[in-house]
């Protein structure tokens, strides 16, 4: 479960190219680009961000400010070596090493945090 951790976020004005930690990931103008508690930063679509994160006081829902992703339950599995998955709403393939965690938010929906990543912002529950 995703820990109600802060991250920036910044709408696009413009379209472009996102250079995750996991590879290059393209987005459109009003998506949101997130950074997060390590400097990594990522794209998400501005509607799934819409549905999936909230913003942290004073901060007004489509703002650029600090948001908390809402309380959901992710899939999880630490990979015991390198792997990649494609993005599904966009043009991009994320790469991820030995130890590396590969998540599932919902079908055809994955993401991958690396083991210091994932040790800030996730829980593991049974």
């Amino acid at each position: 479960m995703k820990k109600p951790v802060g991250v920036r976020v910044v709408f696009a004005t413009e379209d472009g190219v996102c250079n995750t930690l996991e590879g290059d990931v393209s987005y459109h103008a009003g998506d949101a680009i997130l950074t997060g508690v390590e400097g990594e930063r990522w794209p998400i679509k501005r509607a799934r961000f819409n549905e999936t994160y909230t913003p942290i006081l004073p901060i007004r829902a489509g703002e650029n400010g600090t948001y908390t992703k809402k309380p959901i339950v992710v899939h999880a599995l630490q990979m015991q070596e390198p792997f990649y998955v494609d993005v599904n709403w966009g043009s991009g393939r994320l790469e991820g090493k030995q130890g590396d965690w590969l998540l599932q938010y919902g079908k055809d929906d994955y993401g991958i945090v690396s083991q210091s990543i994932f040790e800030k912002t996730y829980q593991i529950i049974e």
